[in-house]
This record gives structure tokens, sequence and C-alpha cells, in this order.
């Protein structure tokens, strides 16, 4: 009995601590990692000046005198061959994420089989396949769990169910393999 209640409460210690050292460990690593891109010995300065360099570079964008630069440069990179696909792969996943372009923000269910007894969630991306000629079907981006990849699939509208949830819940009920996420959409619900 009393091995068991040691057990019992390693385990209970356990799902405090690692999660809690892992958090923090991969924070110092990613603040340590971004002061030592600009050299500064100060914790954490590193990491202020990027935060202060990317805002002030967004505000720039913005006005008028610099956003012809901006718009410049941006035509630049479009043009020139292999740094046309880098950069606009990069900047369409970072505008899928944040700014007014999200793509992320659709969760629905997707059916995988014909009785539609199995299905996953994803994320539609794109609406309307006319240009390629895909008639009725959409495109949904399933992301893996425990991962930050996922596929990208072409689906009949007729096997797309949408969510009524956030898109934030949805990703981290899908990333944490169903484990984490769609919080206050189960709450007083009686778990079978």
């Amino acid at each position: 009995m009393k091995n068991r209640s040691l057990a019992t409460y390693f385990f209970r210690g356990l799902l405090f601590v690692v999660p809690v050292a892992l958090t923090i460990y991969l924070i110092v690593v990613s603040i340590r990692w971004l002061d030592s891109l600009i050299g500064i010995s100060v914790p954490g300065l590193g990491l202020l000046t990027i935060l202060a360099s990317i805002t002030l570079v967004g505000y720039l964008a913005s006005t008028l005198l610099a956003a012809p630069l901006f718009r410049l440069l941006e035509e630049v990179l479009t043009k020139l061959p292999l740094v046309n696909i880098i950069y606009s792969s990069l900047k369409d996943l970072i505008s899928a994420f944040v700014g007014d372009k999200k793509k992320f923000d659709r969760p629905v269910l997707v059916a995988l089989s014909e009785d539609l007894t199995i299905r996953k969630p994803g994320f539609i991306t794109q609406n309307d396949l006319s240009q390629l000629g895909l008639i009725d079907q959409v495109a949904v981006y399933l992301p893996h769990s425990y991962n930050f990849s996922g596929n990208l699939f072409i689906v009949p509208t007729q096997y797309v169910t949408p969510i009524s949830a956030s898109s934030t819940e949805i990703m981290k009920f899908i990333v944490s393999g169903g484990v984490s996420g769609l919080e206050e959409h189960l709450t007083g619900r009686v778990s079978s």
C-alpha cells in the first residue's frame, strides 16, 4: 500500500515538474539563442531588441515615406528565381497565422470514410479551387498531433463539416493528440 502511494506521488510530481521544467528550459534556450543573434551578453536584451526592431519595421512599413521602399524590396524579392519561392512561401505561412489574411480560422471536421464514422479535425485554407478546375472542393490543412507539420488535402465539400469552436482551441486539441483544448465546450459534460 505504501509503495502504491509513493508511486502515485511520484507520478503526480512528474506530471507537474516535467511540463514546467520543459517550458522554462525552452524559454531560456530561445532567449539565449535570440541574444546570440545580436551578440549582447545581457540576458533577454536580445529578445527585447528583436521585438522592438520588428515593431519598428512594422511601423515604418505603414508610413507614407517608407512604404514605397518596402513595396520595392518585396517586388524585387518576388522577381528573383528561387528567392521568390522561399520568400512567398514564408510570407504566406506567416500571414496564415497573423495579419489580415489569416487562414487557420475556419476549423472543420473532414470525413475519412464513406459512412462518416471516421473524421479528422483541420482547417479550410481555400474555399474556391475553381482555378484548378476543382468544383465543389476545398483545401483543408490537417495538422499532425505532437508535431508542427501536417498535410494539405483537397476534399469534396460534402465531406467537410464546420466546427463551432475557436481556431486556437481546435489547433491545441489537434496538436495535443486530443488531450488539451475544447475546455469551454466540454465543461459540464460527463465523460464516458
